[in-house]
């Protein structure tokens, strides 16, 4: 799941929008109990739509409901899965971060729980350079999954030195024909990655021989997403085997860009550029001013905005529609969603600034 996935499951309105949530087993024998639990949470969902509406009513939504769990694979779950089902539309997803067990039954999909996994847990992507194809992951820590349903992935290199032979003319440089070749399908690959990236502006690892990494970067238009590099052939590759490969380098690179961002927390300290605490720093983002936010991972704030809708006052349990769950995983969806970047430390790292920092634009 991609924060696209995450917007599309946003925009559903209309009672009643069903969703299931659980923790689920990679491995046996801890698997084995999954397939109940959904069973049961299906019942219990089952039960109480017919509480308020006649089987009739929801005759379609449960046909949709049965088809979809009926689709589990239970062999390839995860750490979580989430069923979302109404009158338009029946989605699951394998979710590689554990879930709370519920049923929720309301006039929109029940996404906080999964608002609150995504952005606490390290996701990037993994571009694996090819000609016969290139490959696009999303990744999160050592689980990748291929991106193929509606993108142009994966892309195979059809052209000269690809799919196709390099020309017999003597007068033609072989070598420079093909190079060049290449650079037109890695600029091809960065434009299909870029419409991905619009959506969700993640680190990048690029997998690939040297040749190709230099091709990339040198058409390219996403070098300052680059995080780490793995380089040799991997077309033949299991994503389970290249995900160890590639996490260990990205959680390097990672732990690298939280030192940068503290310095340039510094630096911002300095020049009057930033703000601490959770109320700063969601007015700030909301007037799209969040160049860089810092948060410790532990950090949640329940809030309702206050009479002048300028600041938080803390609550301490949502009890209406204007309640916020947590302002801290709002402020986290306003900055992502306005081009910042979000960074995540250890619980007392930013213990001077109430645990959590913005960077301002200007």
């Amino acid at each position: 799941m991609n924060r696209n996935d995450l917007r599309t499951i946003k925009s559903y309105e209309g009672y009643p929008c069903l969703s299931i949530t659980l923790p689920t087993h990679r491995t046996s024998p801890d698997n084995k109990q999954d397939p109940i639990r959904v069973r049961n949470l299906v019942t219990q969902a089952t039960n109480r739509l017919l509480e308020s509406f006649s089987r009739r009513e929801v005759a379609g939504l449960l046909t949709d409901l049965e088809n979809i769990t009926n689709e589990i694979d239970y062999t390839h779950t995860l750490d979580g899965l989430a069923i979302f089902v109404n009158a338009d539309v029946a989605l699951k997803f394998y979710l590689p971060f554990t879930l709370n067990e519920r049923v929720v039954i309301d006039q929109n999909f029940f996404t906080r729980d999964l608002v609150f996994a995504m952005n606490r847990t390290p996701r990037y992507w993994v571009l694996a350079l090819s000609e016969k194809p290139t490959r696009l992951y999303e990744a999160v820590r050592e689980d990748l999954e291929e991106v193929t349903a509606g993108t142009p992935f994966p892309l195979t290199h059809g052209g000269p030195g690809g799919a196709s032979g390099l020309t017999n003319d003597p007068a033609v440089n072989r070598s420079a024909f093909r190079d060049e070749h290449h650079r037109i399908f890695f600029r091809n690959v960065d434009q299909a990655l870029g419409e991905l990236m619009a959506q969700d502006p993640l680190p990048l690892a690029v997998v690939g021989v040297d040749r190709f990494i230099s091709f990339f970067r040198e058409v390219g238009s996403h070098n300052d997403k680059i995080v780490t590099t793995l380089t040799g052939s991997h077309d033949r590759t299991s994503a389970h085997e290249l995900g160890k490969l590639v996490w260990p380098l990205v959680k390097q690179s990672l732990a690298a860009s939280r030192q940068q961002a503290l310095s340039e927390l510094d630096t911002a300290v300095g020049g009057q550029r930033y703000a601490s605490t959770i109320g700063e720093t969601w007015r700030f983002a909301r007037e799209g001013r969040g160049a860089l936010l810092l948060v410790e991972e532990g950090f949640h704030y329940p809030a309702r905005v206050n009479a002048s809708g300028t600041g938080l006052d803390p609550i301490e349990a949502p009890s209406g529609p204007e309640d916020m769950d947590d302002a801290v995983d709002e402020t986290i969806e306003t900055v992502l969603n306005m081009g910042g970047r979000v960074v995540f430390f250890e619980d007392g790292t930013l213990a001077q600034h109430d645990r959590i920092a913005l960077i301002l634009r200007y």
